[in-house]
Formats: structure tokens, C-alpha cells, sequence
């Protein structure tokens, strides 16, 4: 999204309605985004392009139409209605979306009787997210839950996120913050004061590595998380668990290091091992998936690296 779409610091007080932002998906009753009983409202761009994302319609952020091939019972009927003539599509055969001139409008959606065109990226306003929301207050209350934002980079929309979460805050609603922490440092100064907890996900601690693998250097990364364990917020660090990747000696021990420097004593990290379950939502965006057949780190794998950080001084658990 634009950042045109946002309303520019300096302005004064900005009324939610006007802040809008695009939702790839509001999901309720999860147990694995920070405390509790939540609902997760993911937001669309990152500034990272992790090779091994579970939600690459989260990258870009610009609506997507993705294809679920296995659906579409190739009537034609969305090739019919395209605007832009982004959708090759005829009876009998399978569509074929030209990314070049499809403008994610959701047109094509519309007419698909089998859902098997799916619009990324839904364009909403603050009280349109948080009417979704604050519904399933009394699961929060019962269980300590709340509302997470995340993405995609949900500090790329720092007004949107802020208005939100003031709005939570004053209906007793806990506010929770997933970040890679590729943001600039405004945008999190913006945020914080409204956040109740934070899960800032560390991907690599080498930041020759970190470009590799994820398109950008982590020295901003680093950076924003001090800042956060240091700000009095409730942090829990995350590190996904990549074979072969990040999985190593050095990369264990360098960010072991790096966490006792944040606090005495130091943050807790909770490693999430890699899985595969997002690749069916690349190959309906027509992406390659770049780790190809790589399986998920073995349970004897996760149980010696989880005990290095452990010997390491670090408490750290492992997500289900």
C-alpha cells in the first residue's frame, strides 16, 4: 500500500475511519501468536523476502489474485469479466493470470462459483478491523488472549497499527505485536507505547547470511530490538529453525550471545521449525518456492539445538 493511503505524521489527531490498510486475513481463535486466546490480523507487504515465508501473499504490498487450480472447474467465466485482460481464460481450459496487467481489483473473484479466486488484500478501515475483532473479547478476558497484528511487516503500517491498538486498549483488549523489526525506528517509537507484548522474529545473526536468505541486512533488525527489550514491553524473541540455514553451531551461538546482551537476565526465544505448508499459496501467486523439497528439522535436531541455547543461559521453548 501507499504511503499516500496513510495519514501523514504532523497532522494532529486522525479520526481511525480515515486509516486504512490492506487485510490479507482475519483469524480467529489462535493459540501460537503470543498469549492467550487471539485473533491475528495480518497485514499485506514486508520489507523482507524470506526464502522460506508460510505467507507469501503477505510480501507485496499491492492486492494479489491467487489460483487454486485444484478448484477452478474452468468454466471462463472470470476471463470474461477481467478489466484489464489479465485473466486468459475459456472454457475447458485452465486460467492463466498475466501478473503484469492483473490489478488485484477482485472482479474475477466475484463470478468464481467454486472459490477458487482468492483476492489478497482487502482494503479496510481501523473501525472495520476492530468491530471483527472486539466480538471475542470475553475468549481474551477467559484466557488471557487479545489481538495480534501481523503480516507481512505490520510496522509498515504504523498509523493503522497504532489506531487499532489505541482503540483495543481502551476497550481492556491485550495488543500484541509480530515484527521482523525491518522498520524504521519512528514507526516502532509510534507503535510501542500502545503494545502490550511483542514477538520480534530473528532469522540469521550474520548479516551476509541474513542478505542471503531474506533480501536485507540486519543491522536496523538488531538495532529495533534493543530498543524493544530495553523499552519495558514484554518480548518474546523468535527464531524459525531452517535446515541447513540457520540450524548451525556459529549461528546458535552468535545469537545466543546476542540476546544476553540485550538484559540481565535475557529475553526468552522460542524456536518455530520449518514446515511446508505454505507452498500451496506460491504456487497459486505463480512464485517459485526457492527451498524446493526441504524437510522439516528432525525432533532429535530441534531437542539438541533448543538445549545449546538452553546451555547458552537462554530460556527458550519450541512452538507447536
Amino acid at each position: 500500500m501507499p504511503a499516500a493511503c496513510e495519514s501523514r505524521p504532523g497532522e494532529g489527531s486522525v479520526r481511525p475511519q480515515a486509516v486504512s490498510a490492506l487485510v490479507t486475513n482475519i483469524q480467529g481463535y489462535s493459540i501460537h501468536d503470543g498469549p492467550g486466546i487471539r485473533t491475528v490480523v495480518f497485514l499485506k507487504g514486508c520489507g523482507l523476502d524470506c526464502q522460506w515465508c508460510s505467507n507469501p501473499e503477505c510480501i507485496s504490498g499491492q492486492p494479489e489474485i491467487g489460483l487454486l487450480r485444484t478448484l477452478c472447474d474452468q468454466c471462463g467465466a472470470c476471463g470474461e469479466v477481467c478489466p484489464n485482460g489479465a485473466l486468459v481464460a475459456e472454457a475447458g481450459r485452465m486460467p492463466c493470470v498475466d501478473r503484469h496487467r492483473c490489478s488485484g481489483c477482485g472482479t474475477c473473484v466475484s463470478v468464481c462459483t467454486r472459490s477458487a479466486l482468492i483476492l489478497y488484500g482487502r482494503r479496510m478501515t481501523v473501525d472495520e478491523v476492530f468491530d471483527a475483532v472486539k466480538g471475542d473479547k470475553m475468549f481474551y478476558d477467559a484466557s488471557g488472549g487479545g489481538v495480534t497484528m501481523s503480516g507481512g511487516e505490520p510496522l509498515l503500517r504504523p498509523r493503522f497499527v497504532r489506531s487499532l491498538f489505541e482503540q483495543c486498549r481502551e476497550a481492556g483488549i491485550h495488543t500484541c505485536l509480530e515484527t521482523s523489526g525491518h522498520v524504521g525506528k519512528s514507526a516502532l517509537a509510534q507503535v510501542l507505547p500502545f503494545t502490550d507484548y511483542v514477538l520480534f522474529d530473528l532469522k540469521l545473526h550474520d548479516s551476509r547470511r541474513h542478505r542471503e536468505y531474506t533480501g536485507r541486512a540486519n543491522a536496523l533488525i538488531r538495532a529495533n530490538a534493543s530498543v524493544v527489550a530495553r523499552s519495558g514491553v514484554g518480548v518474546l524473541f523468535r527464531m524459525p529453525l531452517i535446515p541447513g540455514i540457520n540450524d548451525g553451531d556459529e549461528n546458535v551461538a552468535e545469537t545466543a550471545a546476542f540476546l544476553r546482551s540485550l538484559g540481565d537476565p535475557p529475553p526468552g526465544l522460542q524456536l518455530m521449525p520449518y514446515h511446508r505448508l505454505g507452498t500451496g499459496k506460491y504456487e497459486s501467486l505463480d512464485r517459485p518456492y526457492c527451498l524446493g523439497d526441504l524437510a522439516s528439522p528432525a525432533p532429535e535436531s530441534i531437542l539438541r539445538i533448543q538445549q545449546a541455547f538452553r546451555a547458552y543461559g537462554l530460556t527458550c521453548t519450541v512452538s507447536e
